[in-house]
């Protein structure tokens, strides 16, 4: 099987969902970026799917967030950071650390139109409280 045909064609492509859900590591690395775009909005039938299958190869994702929050797509943005972001250990969320500051201290356009400002703030103080900071 071709790592092609295990990304998603539809929203509704559970078909492909029960594949990924089957497919070995190397199979879904090389795809990751493409899965994530299923969660441009988490309204669509297969993005909790998508969401939990990726979430366990959260140490690869970082990059592949990291395109997303340089991205003009504020609603992505969002959607990210109240599910995806929200459920990375706190190891990885302390890496994403710089962009998240970033993000509060500098907002964009989009960002502040997508109103993510209060999920920014509470995923750092829940790094520094893992690290032992306060805030």
């Amino acid at each position: 099987m071709e790592y092609s045909e295990l990304i998603p064609k539809t929203k509704s492509d559970y078909e492909r969902v029960a594949l990924l859900k089957e497919a070995e590591k190397e199979k879904i690395l090389p795809i990751l970026p493409q899965l994530l775009e299923w969660l441009q909005d988490m309204n669509w039938p297969i993005a909790q799917d998508i969401e939990d299958i990726i979430l366990k190869y959260e140490e690869h994702l970082i990059t592949h967030i990291r395109v997303v929050m340089k991205s003009n797509d504020g609603g992505w943005k969002y959607f990210l950071l109240h599910g995806l972001i929200t459920r990375l250990s706190n190891e990885i969320l302390l890496e994403l650390k710089p962009d998240l500051v970033r993000m509060k201290l500098c907002p964009t356009k989009d960002e502040i139109v997508a109103e993510i400002a209060e999920k920014i703030e509470d995923l750092l103080v829940r790094i520094d409280s893992a690290n032992g900071k306060r805030s």
